[in-house]
């Protein structure tokens, strides 16, 4: 395993830690907890083979959280001295006495155990900040350029983002993390207008992942191969027929399934959006929480986990921002709501035992909010392969890629659409077609699943951006999926939908 780098690690962590705590104690705080973090990030972007834009980005700061007479406070600093730890500490405790007297709700978190110092680091080779941007625009550049030479592409968008999160933690109970991980987000985006003026465009499949450098290298990901099939894909797709709106059979690839697990289930099942506490911006669900161990989610081949422990997971970490170590659990079980996603104040609130281990802050300017684990569909031991469940099919589509998306406020009523669509006619894939989105309820898809594939054709899909809270976070969260057999899905045609 890779070491958390010295830099970080130099900064004087235990003693603010130390006088923020010491300071909060003194004060009388029934719970309290430092945090300081170093999140760079750093993005690459290109247009035609020339870099158009490059950001590097640098927030190092530190955070007290505390619980005094049953209230939150919270306040942050960039001050690394342990005077300043010790003031912010007082300023915390300060907006919990503020606080006091509007608070309903006394705050009670979740027990866990004490861990004393540990340290973890995720699964990375090359740390990608180690390679100079130059180098890393000069690969995007040349991949453009292979793309730009063939005729049936026009223009060329390539982006790269690139994150390292360093993370200490301290609480009055004793335990003490430090943590570093990165992750990388590569895409490539070919576009052409044919000769009617028609626009379309191809975008890779590979999803965002907590690897290093060797990532673009060709460690998890064939980039040679999938780079030189998107020309032939893009022109099948330019020329290929509009879909006929109705009921299919739908065959959906892990790069496309991910967003709809991401939307349908993840948010869903988020204990603090189910209990209306996101109400306000990011909405409820429908999953309410006199569901737990009723509802009927979907299909019985429908088993469904939180995971914050998964390799190259963007949500892996092993301790989160509350010192609770991370696993794995159960959401969906059989077709059955069985669990959600919970931090140690859910956890607590709702008698449900321990944190699972789903508290997150994105900047040490903020407070860790209840935030989605890696939240995947499991496959079936010895399942099917793709081929074989597009064998099952007689008039169908196969869909791949994600693109546009739409769900209501419940996460109930959705629509999405994809990269890449291929009519299924007899078991066998008949072309692309063009200006497809598929609709459902959310119980209604997922009680539609009649089969998942095998372990051979899960895949590991995810996002940087997932937004949440008031002051907005974002994190990032992976959902892994086999390839899935749906019978019966509404299918819309978008240009018909658009009165076009």
């Amino acid at each position: 395993m890779r070491q958390i780098d010295p830099d970080f690690t130099g900064l004087p962590l235990r003693r603010l830690a130390d006088a923020a705590l010491q300071r909060a104690r003194d004060l009388g705080a029934e719970h309290a907890d430092f945090r300081l973090e170093r999140v760079r990030a750093e993005t690459l972007r290109l247009y035609d083979a020339r870099l158009e834009g490059s950001i590097d980005a640098d927030d190092l700061g530190f955070a007290v959280r505390v619980v005094k007479d049953g209230t939150w406070g919270f306040a942050a600093g960039i001050d690394l001295t342990p005077e300043s730890a010790a003031a912010v500490a007082e300023q915390a405790i300060e907006v919990a006495r503020v606080a006091r007297a509007v608070n309903r709700e006394p705050i009670e978190l979740a027990p866990e155990p004490v861990y004393g110092e540990v340290t973890w680091v995720s699964a990375y080779d090359v740390d990608p900040f180690d390679v100079p941007s130059r180098e890393k625009a000069d690969l995007l550049a040349a991949w453009s350029a292979d793309l730009l030479a063939d005729d049936r592409v026009d223009h060329v968008s390539a982006s790269l983002m690139q994150v390292k999160e360093q993370k200490f933690y301290a609480d009055l109970a004793g335990t003490v993390t430090t943590q570093q991980r990165v992750r990388l987000h590569p895409a490539l985006n070919a576009m052409k207008v044919d000769g009617d003026g028609r626009f379309d465009e191809m975008r890779t499949l590979a999803p965002p992942a907590g690897r290093g450098w060797e990532y673009l290298q060709g460690t998890g990901w064939d980039w040679q191969d999938e780079l030189a099939r998107i020309p032939e894909l893009l022109a099948e797709k330019l020329a290929a027929p509009s879909v006929e709106a109705g009921a299919y059979d739908l065959v959906v690839h892990p790069s496309n399934l991910w967003l709809t697990i991401h939307e349908s289930i993840g948010h869903a099942t988020e204990l603090d959006r189910a209990l209306g506490y996101e109400a306000a911006y990011a909405g409820t669900s429908f999953a309410t929480f006199d569901n737990l161990g009723k509802l009927q989610y979907g299909s019985a081949v429908m088993n469904v986990t939180g995971d914050r422990t998964a390799e190259h997971g963007l949500a892996t970490i092993g301790w989160d921002d509350e010192g609770v170590q991370t696993k794995k659990f159960d959401i969906v079980k059989d077709g059955i709501l069985v669990g959600y996603q919970l931090d140690r104040r859910m956890a607590e609130m709702m008698d449900l035992g321990h944190s699972n281990g789903c508290a997150f802050a994105d900047s040490p300017g903020h407070m860790p909010l209840q935030r989605m684990a890696n939240v995947s569909l499991q496959p079936m031991e010895n399942g099917p392969s793709t081929d074989e469940l597009i064998a099952g099919v007689e008039r169908g589509i196969y869909v791949m890629g994600d693109k546009s998306w739409s769900i209501d406020m419940q996460r109930y009523n959705f629509q999405f659409t994809g990269q890449r669509f291929y009519k299924i006619t007899n078991g066998k894939l008949d072309g692309q077609l063009r200006d497809v989105a598929y609709q459902a309820t959310t119980t209604d898809f997922w009680r539609s699943m009649e089969a998942v594939g095998g372990p051979q054709t899960y895949v590991l899909g995810g996002a940087f951006n997932c937004g949440k809270g008031q002051p907005g976070q974002v994190a990032p969260v992976s959902h892994g999926c086999p390839t899935a057999l749906f019978r019966g899905v509404r299918i819309l045609n978008t240009v018909q939908e658009g009165g076009r």
